[in-house]
Order: C-alpha cells, then sequence, then structure tokens
C-alpha cells in the first residue's frame, strides 16, 4: 500500500504490525465503513500481517459504524426535541390570549378599572415630569405616586375606605409626630432620644393593639398601619431633620393630593358601585337556591318509566356557589357602606340587611346540599314508597322555589315582595299536609330501611320551606326599612295557572283535613298579608 495515498486521505489509521521488531510498526488507511468492502477487496490486504488483523480491523469498523450511528441518534433526539417548541409557543400564547380575552368578557369593568389606574399615574407623574410641581414638593412627589397605587381599587367605596383611612391618619400621625418631636426637643440632647424611643414604642403598641378589635380590623386596619408608619417617620426623621415642619407639610399634602386624585377619578369615570354589586349578588343567590328548589321535585320523583330529560342541569349545580359566597358579601358590604348615596340608594342604607338574608341564604342552601346528596345518590327509594308523598313534596318544593325567585326580582328592583306572599303560603300548606301525611302511619308495612330515606328528604323540604319564610321575613323587613317602592299585584296569566295546581295526594291513610287559607286586599293593605280570611275543608 502506497504511504503517499494514505498521508494525502483525511482518513482514520490503524497500526499495520509488520517486519522485526526493531523495524516500528507501518500504518494502513482505514477507509470510512460505506467504503469497507471496497477496502477489503483492495490488493493491499494481500499481505500476511494484514490479513492476520483483519479482525482488529473489522472490529474498528464496526465501533466506528456504532458511533457514527450514536452520533445522527442525539442529532435526532436534539431535532425532535427542539422541532415542537416554536408550535407550543405559539399555542401557549394563544391560550393565554384566550384567558385574557375572557377575564375581560366576563366583567369588562375590569378593563376600564385598568385604563383608569393608568390615568391616574399619568396625571400623578406630572409632579416629577413639571419643574414648577417638583420644585414646591421635591422629593416628597414620590408619596403621590405610592398613594395612588396603594388606594385606587375597583370599586369606589374600597377606594374612599382606604383613602379616608389614609389621609386621616396621616394627618392626625403627623400632627402628633410633630407635637411628640416638640416636646421631646425641650428635654435637651440626651433625653430627646430617649423620649422620642418612648413615645415611638407607646404608640406602636398601642395601635397594633388596636388592631386586632373586630370594629377596628373591618374598617380601620388600613388606617392604623398608616398612622404607625406616618408617626415613625414623622418623629424619628425629625431628630437629624430640623426642618419637620416643612417635611411634614410636604408628605401630607402629596398624600392627599394622591388620595384625592383617586377617588375623583374613581367617581367620576365608570364608577363601579360595591352596594350594587351586593344588591346583586344576594339577589343571584336566591334566584340559584329558587331554580334548584324548581326542579327539585320533577328529578327526585322521576320514575324509570318516565323520559329522561336531556335539558340542561346546570341548575342543580347553582347552589354551590351560594355556599361560599359569606366573604364576598361581608367585603362588599364593608366597602358598600362607605359610599355616598347614589341612585336609587340613599346615604345610611341598610346594608347590613343584606347580611342578614345572605345568611339565611346559605342556611337553606346547606339543606339543599343535603338534599343534592339524595337527589344523587345510587340508591334509591322504591317508587311505591316515594309516590305516597310525591305530589305533596313536589308542590311545596315548587312554591318554595317560585317564592324565592320572587323574593329574588323584588330585591333587584327594590320593591316590596307582594308577589312572594302566595307562594308562602302554598308551601306552608303543603308542609302541614306533609307532616300530617307522616304522622298518618302510612308506611306501617314497609321496610324501615327503605322508608327513612323518602323521610329524611320531606324533613329536609320541610325545613327549606321553614327557611323561605324566614328569608321572606328578612326581605320584608328590609323593603320596609329601605322604603322599596310598592307594585300593583297583578297577577300574569302563567303565574295564575301554575298556582291553580291541585293537590292530589293519593295515599292509602286515615281521612286528612286541609285548611287552605286566602289572603284579603284589606289585610295585605294593612301590612297582614297572612291573616286569613276564608278556611275551606279539602278532604282528602
Amino acid at each position: 500500500m502506497d504511504r503517499s495515498s494514505t498521508r494525502e486521505d483525511t482518513g482514520k489509521y490503524v497500526k499495520w504490525p509488520g517486519g522485526t521488531t526493531a523495524t516500528p510498526s507501518k500504518s494502513i488507511f482505514c477507509p470510512r465503513p460505506q467504503t469497507y468492502l471496497s477496502f477489503l477487496l483492495s490488493p493491499s490486504l494481500s499481505h500476511p500481517s494484514v490479513r492476520a488483523n483483519l479482525p482488529s480491523i473489522n472490529n474498528l469498523a464496526m465501533e466506528m459504524e456504532s458511533a457514527s450511528h450514536e452520533k445522527a441518534g442525539l442529532l435526532t433526539r436534539l431535532w425532535t426535541c427542539l422541532k415542537p417548541l416554536p408550535g407550543k409557543l405559539v399555542s401557549k400564547v394563544a391560550e393565554v390570549a384566550r384567558k385574557i380575552k375572557k377575564l375581560g368578557q366576563d366583567d369588562p369593568r375590569r378593563v376600564i378599572h385598568s385604563l383608569k389606574v393608568g390615568l391616574a399615574l399619568t396625571l400623578i407623574s406630572l409632579f416629577y415630569y413639571s419643574r414648577a410641581l417638583y420644585k414646591g414638593f421635591g422629593d416628597s412627589a414620590m408619596w403621590a405616586v405610592m398613594t395612588v397605587v396603594v388606594v385606587l381599587e375597583f370599586s369606589v367605596g374600597a377606594t374612599l375606605g382606604k383613602g379616608l383611612n389614609r389621609g386621616l391618619a396621616t394627618l392626625l400621625a403627623g400632627a402628633l409626630g410633630v407635637g411628640v418631636h416638640h416636646l421631646a426637643s425641650l428635654s435637651g440632647g440626651i433625653g430627646e432620644p430617649m423620649l422620642l424611643g418612648f413615645f415611638v414604642f407607646l404608640q406602636a403598641a398601642a395601635s397594633t393593639f388596636a388592631r386586632f378589635c373586630p370594629g377596628i380590623k373591618a374598617r380601620y386596619d388600613y388606617g392604623c398601619l398608616i398612622f404607625i408608619l406616618t408617626f415613625c417617620l414623622v418623629s424619628v426623621a425629625g431628630y437629624r431633620d430640623h426642618e419637620i415642619l416643612e417635611l411634614a407639610h410636604k408628605r401630607i399634602s402629596t398624600i392627599l393630593i394622591g388620595g384625592a386624585t383617586c377617588v375623583i377619578i374613581t367617581i367620576v369615570v365608570c364608577p363601579v358601585w360595591a352596594g350594587e354589586d351586593l344588591q346583586n349578588l344576594v339577589a343571584l343567590n336566591l334566584e340559584k337556591i329558587g331554580n334548584y328548589l324548581e326542579g327539585f321535585g320533577g328529578e327526585y320523583f322521576r320514575t324509570s318509566e318516565d323520559e329522561e330529560c336531556k335539558d340542561d342541569k346546570s341548575f342543580l349545580q347553582g347552589y354551590i356557589s351560594v355556599l361560599n359566597s359569606k366573604g364576598s358579601e361581608e367585603s362588599l358590604e364593608n366597602f358598600a357602606r362607605w359610599e355616598p348615596g347614589h341612585g336609587r340608594f340613599r346615604f345610611r342604607h341598610p346594608w347590613k340587611q343584606y347580611l342578614k338574608i345572605g345568611t339565611l341564604t346559605r342556611q337553606c342552601a346547606y339543606r339543599i346540599e343535603a338534599l343534592n346528596g339524595y337527589l344523587n345518590s345510587g340508591f334509591q327509594a322504591p317508587t311505591e314508597i316515594r309516590s305516597k308523598i310525591k305530589d305533596v313534596c313536589t308542590m311545596m318544593s315548587l312554591e318554595s322555589g317560585m317564592a324565592l325567585n320572587e323574593l329574588a326580582l323584588a330585591v333587584k328592583k327594590m320593591t316590596r315582595p307582594t308577589s312572594a306572599d302566595p307562594h308562602i303560603e302554598k308551601s306552608e300548606t303543603a308542609a302541614k299536609t306533609l307532616k300530617t301525611l307522616l304522622k298518618s302511619g302510612i308506611w306501617e308495612d314497609t321496610d324501615f330501611l327503605e322508608v327513612i330515606k323518602v323521610a329524611t328528604v320531606a324533613s329536609l323540604l320541610i325545613d327549606v320551606t321553614n327557611c323561605t319564610q324566614k328569608i321572606a321575613e328578612s326581605v320584608h323587613e328590609l323593603a320596609s326599612i329601605a322604603h322599596f317602592k310598592s307594585v300593583d299585584p297583578t297577577v300574569s296569566p302563567e303565574k295564575s295557572q301554575l298556582s291553580q295546581v291541585k293537590l292530589a295526594a293519593k295515599v292509602d291513610c286515615p281521612q286528612v283535613s286541609i285548611t287552605v287559607r286566602e289572603s284579603s286586599p284589606s289585610s295585605k293593605e294593612s301590612g297582614n298579608s297572612l291573616a286569613p280570611t276564608a278556611v275551606p275543608r279539602v278532604v282528602l
């Protein structure tokens, strides 16, 4: 084999042991694996030493081929990992865009609030951009920017609450800090830091302890924090800065300017009233409970012979959000108390009455959650047992649901809930009938384990009816305190037809009498809409 050819080629070399021991080993060229066959057929392999070392040459070629495959596999895996990255990035960006779009569509007021915050910060930034304003306030203008960032909230009530807390706490703490600094300065150079430290400790401890009081924590917790911060800044900074009055004046002025800017923008530009949100939330919760009760009877007492309803049953899950509405209602009520009179709401509107209605609604929702467990139970009582109380329970559930829907409409429109009174009376009558049926021994010859489920459902429905009556009383009280407007109690044909549903309880029990109470116009005018005027007796 020609040595010149091996030097010119860029391939791999292998040792070719040849000659004597004194003769150094020669090298031959080992071609690439792709040309390995032609290499084996080349005349250079006729040398005996090459033939002797042919197995090692074969192993080397196989190792080179394996390394080549590994390198190709590594590149393939790397490309496999990098290839889908652009598509995943695009899909992730599209998903985030869809979520942002949905967030804005669910409540467009969020977009408006974001623009309001940007507008407020832009206006406050003029303290730095304008040379005249900056000369007047200096670096203290940053307090106005911080005030806008902290104070400007989603609703008018939240913004007013934080703004007034920050403004009043700053004024009070600034004045107190200046007074403490003046008092401490009279004690001389040695006693001044000691008195300042004592007063800082005293006010910080007292203010922090006051934050644990429920009344203060609910409405003035933020003000206590600002009071501690401002007092420490003014009193401690005044020890080194002798222009303490100018320092306090600048900080108080910029904070008041920032707070006033927030209040003006949040009231003038598309205001969001916490009181209206509270009213709508309470009405919506009543409506969800009412929709559930209206559809419960048909769902629970459906037999196997009935066709499966393919309508949307999402109303059966609406009560879940009612169970977790306490925190939202309390926050909205706290913010609403800061708001001035606006629209249909007077200055001292009875916001706490909405919390009372919300509490009763949640109590009703807890009982509905227990009812829902029996509705979705895999082991239902036999149809023969449920059919004995089907009509009474269906009537009671339907009338209670219709009453709650009427109450929700009255709360939302701020009208007196007179249209809910007939449904309350009918549900109360049906509840009394159900109690009579349960006492009559209609399941004497039935297995107790099969009866207990149906009896529990009946008992829960009676409790729901009692809760509905309490909610109606609270709504009537709210209407009286808030001076809701009266409406003409006209009844639509559809409601009239629904109200004339007959109570045909086909039960095998002793004689049962049902008392139906009807309200007269005179009793409604006198405020007692539940006063009975006629007592017809119906015998089953």
